[in-house]
């Protein structure tokens, strides 16, 4: 994919109002031994978060019957005697053709569990800046569940974050088009929300949402009904990243161009998210 962007005119630009969460609990230590704590949970059987669709892989049904859960046990310790690099390249091939079949949410926690287990924490505050600086482009969302509209189409989605020392920014941007008579895509931009970050507890990320903005591309039509684009940008786009508040993000695998992580809070607890470098694999469908 080809990230989009255009400097938008002063006339086309819309700037909705600022919306500020309630600061989360902040520390000004890092405390290089500290790792995030990796438990072998199901997604499946965590606690339930705030809504519904916040469940992880809730289109997965109840666990199996006893001779699949053996061949599972079976293919778990498989992978535990796999690279990290050979699950990785597994997980990143499988992603972009999944057909929404329960086999491939279940295959997929299985690579992320894995690489999880296996991962090492940064032990350095200074690494870990250096690894997590970055354009980051979304792969895979466990709450990602609208479909494709034929008026509306989601390009990208990145995430650019720019660490300082113990705090950082963190700027999640999505490239849209819409066609507001429903065959004719002229009208295009970007959607941000843009966030500060504290780091706590080892590499948590506690996240203050700052801005919503939303910006028309150059030669964009504006739209009659703005609000309308909102809501299917909503719709198209994972809930913490539309809506990035009154949550904290633990890392949890990350190297050169691959980052997952897991948000915790009331609102998106349980939920991972994976990320690639923006331009350093080529993703391809087939």
């Amino acid at each position: 994919m080809k990230s989009f962007f255009c400097p938008p005119s002063v006339s086309a630009v819309l700037v909705f109002a600022s919306i500020f969460c309630s600061a989360l609990h902040r520390t000004k230590s890092f405390t290089a031994s500290s790792r995030t704590r990796r438990t072998r949970t199901s997604w499946l059987a965590s606690s339930p978060p705030a809504t519904k669709e916040l469940k992880g892989f809730e289109t997965v049904v109840p666990p199996p019957p006893v001779e699949p859960e053996r061949k599972e046990e079976e293919e778990e310790q498989d992978l535990s005697k796999l690279s990290m690099k050979s699950i990785k390249n597994m997980l990143v091939d499988l992603v972009p053709r999944m057909t929404g079949k329960k086999e491939e949410y279940r295959q997929v926690e299985a690579y992320v569990n894995a690489l999880e287990e296996k991962y090492t924490t940064p032990q350095t505050l200074d690494f870990l800046n250096l690894a997590v600086r970055g354009d980051w482009q979304l792969l895979f969302s466990t709450t990602l569940r609208s479909g494709p509209r034929s008026n509306f189409r989601l390009r990208e989605l990145v995430q650019k974050v720019r660490p300082s020392g113990l705090n950082g920014t963190i700027t999640n941007v999505a490239v849209w088009d819409f066609a507001e008579d429903g065959t004719t895509f002229d009208a295009s931009g970007t959607f941000s929300a843009s966030c500060n970050y504290t780091i706590s507890q080892g590499s948590r990320m506690v996240i203050d949402l700052e801005e919503h903005t939303i910006e028309l591309a150059k030669g964009s039509k504006l739209p009659k009904d703005v609000p309308a684009v909102v809501g299917l940008l909503r719709r198209a786009m994972p809930s913490e990243i539309f809506d990035p508040s009154e949550h904290a993000m633990d890392t949890t695998y990350l190297d050169g161009d691959l980052k997952i992580a897991r948000m915790t809070g009331s609102k998106y607890e349980g939920v991972r998210d994976i990320f690639i470098r923006q331009g350093s694999i080529e993703i391809s469908p087939e």
